[in-house]
């Protein structure tokens, strides 16, 4: 087999150039060019067809004896023979479209040429046998379609020969796959080689003139017949198994294609294109807290309303909201350029004819300049401040710059915004704050407590926080990863089999802060219902499943998709917890409560925060770890908290 490929190979490569240069003097014929030479072949074997036919009869004269009496009447014969062929259009016809239609000219031609013959040796002679008439229409007729067939062969080959061609490999041997085969047989680049197939049955068969070899002879095959592509004739398999396929083939530098289903080849694939993963909030394992906001929408009416960090998924999904409250104008405060452009462009069509203004502003929370001429030039009355890294594994890497925006930023905004004498104040915090195993929680406890000193010195305006667990479908949360990880044919990994998290929807998170942040007095720290902790390892058995797959594990080894436990990240916990204590004090809203938690004074905060600048002047992460260690309760870091939780 490698000695046929081998010399296969030799001989595509060794004459490429005389092929091409055929190509170009084909190509270079215009098409009446072409016409007159199918006309000019044609007209030369009518004398070839009359030689044949007087060769095949019982004449008394040699056969060439009889073309030479004939050959007063051959100019006539070709003359009118020209005219009948391009009165039908015979030599206009492409190669590639002569079929039956082009076959049944020909016919007509032939017994109007036949008849012609007849007429003229009836008038001029010499006569000839009926019997003559009759082959020399069957032979002509027969030479001249053949000649066109002959003709598409070669030029077929020539083109052939002349383009580079790609060698492919036909995973899956079954119908698709051999219906495949034979469609690419005449494909002008495309030569298909072998084929792969799973099945032991069908392996060492010869289908459709290709051999069927196993998946373990694919390195093998792909250095000895030149492969570089694999085409994948399985529609029927799951598309994870697919994936999994495609990958372990591409990570041998092949170019994998998918062959589309039936269903996508008869058009019934755009009701499976219609079809979506199901919303996040499908998983949470309650009714969501769908609520109007009520009275409390009248702390965002007809105010000025800035939210930090507008084009995240809180804030976003804050913004939405508050355009619902009708604020006069709406400040969109965000660092990231495309996500303010997102946000800004979705709110502009929300608020199509409604009396709010949008500002798009970019620019960072940790520039007080910037900060302070927003607040005071668009007179903000109210602050939700949503911008923070929230990403545990990538602050944890970054903890210097998780620390500058995290804490110095909400030091920032929320200075700046005492200074110019706004309203509200409302921090959106996080459950990862409490007891932290990780720089991102402890930076998010540590700008609480800067709020809360801040309350204590700034009667004029009403600071509180709001703290949550995680958010479904929220930027880089599990859920999407989750179905990211499925479309790709798994694995789909948790970090550790214990793992559990509190949940709420984007919605109703954001209609709890706006709530908590208009009934707030100064200084709380207010704790949302979250329900009850779900295992993480139930979500991902849930997201498979809902997507139409299997999980593949111990009790299940053909399922599609197989859940890989990859251990828990730096900074995670087990499970996390909303309050430092216990104490927590009812309020208005059933799923809005009051935590009582100790706060740092104000020589304390100025200390921390001393310590963190002088750490992020000298760029030392130990330093600052320190200053996180000291000031922080319940930090551990390096997940020495983990079992404890």
């Amino acid at each position: 087999m490698g000695g046929d490929a081998e010399s296969e190979t030799a001989g595509q490569i060794a004459g490429p150039g005389s092929f091409r240069n055929m190509l170009k003097l084909i190509t270079a014929l215009s098409r009446a060019q072409r016409g007159y030479i199918f006309l000019a072949i044609d007209l030369a074997l009518i004398p070839a067809a009359l030689l044949f036919t007087f060769a095949v009869q019982a004449l008394p004269q040699p056969a060439l004896e009889s073309l030479r009496q004939s050959l007063a009447i051959l100019p006539y014969l070709l003359l009118i023979a020209a005219g009948l062929s391009k009165g039908l259009g015979l030599p206009n016809i492409q190669l590639k479209a002569y079929e039956r239609h082009a076959i049944g000219l020909t016919a007509l031609y032939v017994l109007g040429l036949t008849l012609t013959l007849a007429g003229l040796t009836w008038v001029a002679g010499p006569r000839l046998l009926p019997g003559t008439y009759v082959i020399f229409g069957i032979v002509y007729f027969l030479v001249v379609v053949a000649t066109r067939m002959v003709l598409l062969q070669v030029v077929t080959a020539i083109y052939r020969r002349a383009q580079p061609r790609r060698r492919v490999l036909i995973y899956g041997a079954g119908t698709t796959g051999t219906q495949l085969a034979q469609a690419l047989s005449a494909h002008d680049s495309i030569d298909p080689i072998a084929f792969v197939d799973d099945n032991v049955s069908l392996q060492g068969m010869l289908l459709a003139g290709l051999p069927v070899h196993p998946p373990s002879r694919i390195a093998r095959l792909v250095r000895d017949r030149q492969i570089n592509r694999v085409l994948l004739a399985m529609p029927s398999l799951s598309q994870p198994k697919q994936a999994q396929i495609a990958r372990r083939l591409q990570k041998m530098g092949l170019e994998v294609q998918v062959l589309p289903s039936f269903a996508q080849l008869i058009g019934e694939e755009a009701l499976i294109d219609k079809l979506t993963p199901l919303a996040p909030q499908s998983f949470l394992g309650r009714k969501a807290a769908d609520t109007d906001l009520g009275g409390a929408s009248g702390s965002y009416t007809d105010r000025v309303v800035l939210v930090s960090g507008a084009g995240g998924s809180i804030g976003s999904e804050l913004c939405r909201q508050i355009v619902n409250c009708r604020p006069t104008r709406l400040v969109l405060y965000e660092l990231s350029e495309f996500a303010l452009y997102t946000v800004h462009q979705e709110l502009e069509q929300i608020t199509e004819g409604m009396e709010v203004e949008l500002v798009p502003v970019l620019g960072s929370v940790t520039d007080p300049r910037q900060v302070r001429k927003v607040l005071a030039d668009f007179g903000v009355q109210v602050v939700l401040h949503a911008a923070a890294y929230k990403h545990v594994p990538l602050v944890e890497a970054n903890p210097l710059p998780g620390l500058a925006n995290n804490v110095f930023g909400t030091r920032t905004l929320a200075r700046e915004a005492a200074a110019v004498g706004v309203e509200r104040f409302i921090l959106i915090s996080s459950d990862k704050a409490v007891r932290p195993t990780n720089v991102m929680g402890a930076s998010k406890r540590l700008a609480e407590l800067v709020v809360q000193d801040l309350a204590t010195r700034h009667s004029g305006t009403i600071f509180t926080m709001v703290r949550f667990g995680n958010v479904l479908g929220s930027s880089g949360s599990v859920v999407p990863l989750f179905q990211e990880q499925v479309s790709r044919g798994g694995p789909v990994t948790v970090t550790d089999p214990r793992v559990k998290r509190y949940f709420m929807t984007i919605r109703e998170a954001v209609q709890l802060v706006l709530k908590a942040g208009a009934i707030a007095e100064g200084g709380e720290v207010f704790v949302l219902d979250m329900g009850k902790l779900v295992p993480i390892l139930h979500l991902a058995r849930q997201v498979i499943e809902s997507a139409g797959y299997s999980v593949r594990d111990a009790a299940n080894p053909e399922g599609d998709i197989e859940i890989e436990i990859i251990g828990l990240r730096p900074g995670e916990k087990l499970e996390e917890e909303l309050t430092l204590s216990p104490d927590l004090i009812g309020t208005r809203y059933q799923k809005i409560f009051c935590a009582r938690e100790d706060r740092l004074s104000e020589i304390e905060v100025a200390g921390v925060l001393r310590g963190l600048r002088q750490a992020l002047a000298a760029g030392d992460e130990a330093a600052a770890r320190a200053v996180i260690c000291r000031w922080v309760e319940g930090y551990a870091p390096d997940n020495a908290g983990v079992l404890r939780s």
